[in-house]
């Protein structure tokens, strides 16, 4: 695929890494090819953390994407999981009630060393298939106060995101405007909640319909952040798709760079 030739400054909140072939559901991709394809598509610097895997305190992939983050324009975020049940049903609840920290959940130490590690820059949590962390790692996530990139969708809608997370003060960033596979309505509440809560961004991986982009741009510009969805989505592709939009290009300008450096530190210019 041909170099992607644009005048933006693009970086990626939403590429997944994965150290070993088989380790997720997906296409797998190796860190010299993801580096390869960023650079196809002008993206300068990229947000990535490993794919599921179940009954795993991620420790190791965690490691192996920051290892693999070395000398490359990656950023990695570590991810997290926990023991509640994210759905609403009165069986998720009761469970809930006596759910208890098992030895492959995340722990609040485990929160704190990752946040001082200058390898990681923020977390990936994805509660549909990893779990809600308690009320304490919460609360650990909330003294360090780096951003949490958090899979919104069916498994996870808006409002679960608004229920179980954003009473908090760091930043959440709810993926595929919190429409994952390709729910119009939940992304609509999506944008919605932007006008309750100050902390909460949405990236545009696996976004594909205009109008729901150039709504949220229209209405949140400072908010919207870009997302590629690689390797599921090749970066040429999805920087394409914001290209296209009917929006300004100050607003092109903010979605592909300026919101997110200002929510990781480290995408910006002078970030490392």
């Amino acid at each position: 695929m041909l170099e992607l030739e644009h005048r933006f400054r693009v970086v990626d909140v939403h590429a997944r890494l994965d150290a070993e072939e088989g380790a997720t559901t997906g296409r797998s991709i190796t860190p010299d090819t993801l580096e390869r394809e960023m650079h196809q598509a002008g993206v300068v610097r990229s947000v990535v953390f490993p794919g599921h895997q179940a009954g795993t305190d991620y420790l190791r992939a965690n490691n192996a994407v920051a290892r693999m983050s070395v000398e490359r324009p990656f950023i990695a975020f570590a991810r997290i999981n926990g023991p509640r049940d994210p759905g609403e049903s009165a069986t998720s609840q009761l469970r809930n009630l006596a759910a208890s920290r098992k030895d492959h959940h995340t722990a609040p130490e485990d929160i704190e060393k990752y946040a001082y590690d200058d390898r990681f820059h923020g977390f990936k949590l994805d509660p549909a298939r990893d779990g809600l962390p308690d009320d304490d790692v919460l609360a650990e996530l909330e003294a360090v106060g780096l951003p949490v990139l958090v899979h919104g969708g069916e498994g996870f809608p808006p409002e679960a995101v608004a229920d179980s997370l954003l009473s908090y003060s760091f930043p959440v960033i709810v993926a595929h405007f919190g429409g994952h596979p390709l729910n119009r309505e939940l992304m609509g509440d999506a944008i919605d909640m932007l006008d309750e809560h100050d902390d909460c961004y949405l990236d545009t991986s696996y976004v594909r319909f205009r109008d729901y982009l150039e709504r949220a741009l229209l209405e949140h510009p400072d908010r919207v952040l870009f997302g590629s969805g690689a390797p599921e989505t090749h970066p040429n592709v999805a920087v394409m798709e914001m290209l296209t939009l009917d929006v300004s290009e100050d607003k092109l300008r903010r979605v592909f760079s300026g919101n997110a450096e200002r929510v990781v530190d480290a995408l910006s210019p002078d970030g490392g």
